[in-house]
C-alpha cells in the first residue's frame, strides 16, 4: 500500500509546519526523515493505544496525532530549527514492537508500507 504524505514546503528558522498523510488501520504509524547521504531515521511513532515517542532532538516541538474518523495521520512540527531539513515519510505497519529502537525501524524497513516522502527546508 503506497502511502502519500503532504505539507512539506521551505519556511525560516522558527516557523511552522503540519505534514498529513493517509493511513489508517495498522498498529504502528510513524514519522521518518532522511538527507541525502545518511540513514533514515524515526522522528515520531504513534502506537495503537495512542501513545507516542519522540526523538530527543524534536520533543517538544513536534507533535504526532492521529485522526481516525478520517483516516489521517500529521506530524505538527513548531519551531522548526534548519538542521530539522530533510524529506519526510510517513510509514506505517502492524507490529507489536512500535517504537523508536532499532528492532522497530527494521520492521518498519523490512514490513512497512511507506509514503514517497516530502520536503521540508529550513532557513536561517
Amino acid at each position: 500500500v503506497q502511502l502519500a504524505e503532504s505539507g512539506g514546503g521551505s519556511v525560516q528558522s522558527g516557523g511552522s509546519l503540519r505534514l498529513s498523510c493517509a493511513v489508517s488501520g495498522y498498529t504502528c504509524m510513524g514519522w521518518f526523515r532522511q538527507v541525502p547521504g545518511k540513514s533514515r531515521e524515526g522522528v515520531a511513532i504513534i502506537d495503537a493505544d495512542g501513545d507516542t515517542r519522540y526523538i530527543d532532538s524534536v520533543k517538544g516541538r513536534f507533535t504526532i496525532s492521529q485522526d481516525n474518523a478520517n483516516k489521517m495521520l500529521y506530524l505538527q512540527m513548531n519551531s522548526l530549527k534548519p538542521e530539522d531539513t530533510a524529506k519526510y515519510y510517513c510509514a506505517a505497519v502492524s507490529t507489536v514492537s512500535c517504537g523508536l529502537g532499532i528492532t522497530a525501524h527494521r520492521i518498519f524497513l523490512s514490513y512497512g508500507n511507506w509514503g514517497q516522502g516530502t520536503q521540508v527546508t529550513v532557513s536561517d
